[in-house]
């Protein structure tokens, strides 16, 4: 199982989403997850790519059903695990997070 950890301007961002806007994210996580214990292959659905203009910074994209896409920015971390995945989240909600990802 990929380990995890949260910055604080995540938690914050998290907490401003709606509670159907919270479910959409874990479950576009759940196949992140499924992804990175296969390998780290995205699903081309996930729409997984780096951040323009940044180092070692990823997006993921997902509907949140009426309005903009959400998206979650994140990076890998130190593995906290031998051979296991460790992923900083660093913002989550709509296209506005990339001017800070």
């Amino acid at each position: 199982m990929p380990t995890y950890e949260a910055l604080p301007r995540f938690t914050t961002d998290l907490a401003r989403l709606t509670p159907e806007q919270r479910r959409r994210f874990r479950q576009t996580v759940a196949a992140f997850v499924e992804d990175l214990r296969a390998g780290g292959r995205f699903r081309s659905g996930l729409r997984v790519k780096r951040v323009q203009r940044t180092s070692g910074v990823y997006e993921l994209t997902w509907s949140m059903g009426a309005g903009p896409a959400g998206r979650a920015t994140w990076q890998y971390g130190p593995a906290l695990r031998p051979g296991t995945p460790h992923v900083i989240w660093r913002r989550i909600g709509t296209h506005d997070i990339l001017t800070g990802p």
